[in-house]
């Protein structure tokens, strides 16, 4: 869960591509190789597109950081 909190703080915070991503994980992961920091951004991406069309546009609500990963299962709101 580590590595997903990385991915998707950069993904949504930092706003970054598969590429950029690669570039600031090899950066920070520095005890795997390249190559195998390559595979992850590569599964990561590939998964998010797959189940993208699963997320829901709901109301804002209150969240104490500007990335969580709460995906509001418990928020019984109506979604538009």
């Amino acid at each position: 869960y580590d590595e997903l909190g990385h991915f998707g703080r950069l993904r949504k915070l930092s706003r970054c591509g598969p590429v950029t991503m690669f570039r600031k994980l090899v950066d920070i992961w520095t005890h795997l190789s390249p190559t195998v920091v390559a595979q992850k951004v590569q599964r990561f991406f590939y998964f998010y597109s797959v189940n993208r069309h699963k997320m829901v546009t709901l109301t804002p609500s209150y969240h104490a950081e500007s990335y969580s990963p709460d995906d509001n299962r418990f928020d019984l709101r109506q979604f538009l």
